[in-house]
């Protein structure tokens, strides 16, 4: 509808003033912007994989294959309205890649021209910082990162997420 159309383009224009903001908080060092965007996005990932379950229905998946396809093809339709494609798994089925066809944060975006932003920023790196966030929150430790992204010129935008390990039922760090 021309609301969530309305709704869609209004993230997505504030995301990329968020991320104008940071690169200029920072005097474009992209290594520390990217840290602030994971951050920030961890932090989401905690608060929204509750709304997730209530929206879903889902119980918490029996293993990480099942996991990858549950973030893909319900989480990001669900909230972005995007499924990326889950491929190249590795041996161990410990890691797995994300390939994004469209990606709703980076439209109307170029990077800054500054010889360095190509090679520097990851401008989505918010979502890598969700799904650790959300992931943590049912016990699975996980690092994800991007290794391409057509905003760099790549020719796909992929994140690579690999499961460190299973957590045990652990009192968050902060709390007593």
């Amino acid at each position: 509808t021309n609301i969530d159309k309305v709704n869609a383009e209004l993230v997505t224009l504030t995301y990329g003033t968020m991320v104008a903001q940071l690169c200029s908080d920072f005097n474009h060092k992209y290594s520390e912007v990217n840290k602030q965007l994971d951050k920030m996005g961890y932090n989401i990932g905690m608060r929204l994989i509750e709304d997730f379950f209530a929206k879903s229905g889902m119980q918490r998946c029996s293993n990480f294959r099942e996991t990858a396809e549950t973030i893909s093809k319900i989480g990001f339709k669900m909230f972005l309205n995007i499924t990326p494609a889950v491929t190249n798994w590795s041996a161990d089925n410990k890691t797995f890649s994300l390939i994004f066809d469209e990606n709703p944060l980076a439209d109307f975006v170029e990077l800054p021209n500054d010889g360095r932003a190509q090679d520097e920023l990851w401008f989505s790196n918010i979502f890598c910082g969700v799904l650790r966030g959300a992931l943590e929150m049912v016990q699975m430790q996980v690092e994800a990162h991007y290794v391409s992204d057509v905003l760099r010129g790549n020719d796909t935008t992929e994140m690579r997420v690999t499961l460190l390990r299973y957590m045990e039922d652990e009192m968050p760090p902060d709390d007593e």
